[in-house]
C-alpha cells in the first residue's frame, strides 16, 4: 500500500434535468470524506459550457485511508442515493503530478504540463504578493518564503492547478499536429 498521499478523481455526467440535486450530491459527498481519518481535502469542478460532466476530486493522506473511505457503508450509501443523478461515472485513482494530467499514455508532454502548472501560478501568485505583500515585506527572506509557500501550496494542489488542469483539458490532450486555435473535441 502507498503511504504518499492519493488522489481519487471521480466524473459524473449530470442526467437531465437533475443538475441542482447532482450539485447538492456532489457536496454532501465532500462532506462525508471530510469525517474519515486521512481525509486531505477535496474540490467540485463544474464543467465548461456546453458540457455536462463534473469532476470531484478526493485527496487522503495514503492508499489505506483512501480505501478506507471508498469501501465505507456511509460512501456505498451515499453512492446509492445518487445512482440516478448522473450517467457514464468514472473513477480513477493517482498519486503525486501525474495524476493532475490523466493516465499513463494520455499524459500530454511535460512542456504543456508545465504551463498549465504555470498558467495556475503565475496569477494567484501575483494576487497574494499584491494582498500579502507589504505584510509580508516586513520579514526577512526565508520566514517570506516560508509564509508564502506556505499559504499557497495547499490552494495550488487542490484548487488551482485541478482547475486549470480542467480548463485546458482541450489543448492539453490535443494532437501534436492541431493547431492551437483549431477546434479541440473534449475527451469523454
Amino acid at each position: 500500500m502507498s503511504t504518499s498521499p492519493v488522489t481519487l478523481l471521480v466524473a459524473r455526467r449530470v442526467a437531465d434535468g437533475r443538475y441542482q440535486e447532482l450539485i447538492a450530491w456532489l457536496h454532501e459527498g465532500e462532506q462525508l470524506a471530510t469525517d474519515f481519518p486521512g481525509y486531505l481535502g477535496s474540490g467540485v469542478l463544474a464543467p465548461p459550457a456546453g458540457d455536462d460532466e463534473f469532476q470531484i476530486i478526493f485527496r487522503f493522506a495514503d492508499e489505506t485511508t483512501l480505501h478506507a473511505w471508498e469501501h465505507s457503508v456511509s460512501r456505498k450509501s451515499w453512492l446509492l442515493r445518487g445512482s440516478d443523478l448522473f450517467a457514464h461515472p468514472s473513477e480513477r485513482r493517482v498519486s503525486g503530478i501525474d495524476g493532475w494530467f490523466g493516465a499513463g499514455g494520455q499524459r500530454p508532454p511535460r512542456w504543456k504540463q508545465a504551463v498549465a502548472i504555470w498558467l495556475a501560478f503565475f496569477p494567484v501568485s501575483l494576487l497574494f504578493n499584491f494582498v500579502l505583500g507589504p505584510l509580508l515585506g516586513e520579514l526577512s527572506l526565508l520566514p517570506r518564503i516560508f509564509v508564502s509557500t506556505l499559504a499557497l501550496t495547499p490552494l495550488m494542489v487542490f484548487w488551482f492547478i485541478p482547475l486549470s488542469t480542467h480548463l485546458l483539458a482541450g489543448w492539453l490532450h490535443s494532437l501534436p499536429d492541431k493547431p492551437l486555435g483549431g477546434t479541440i473535441a473534449q475527451r469523454h
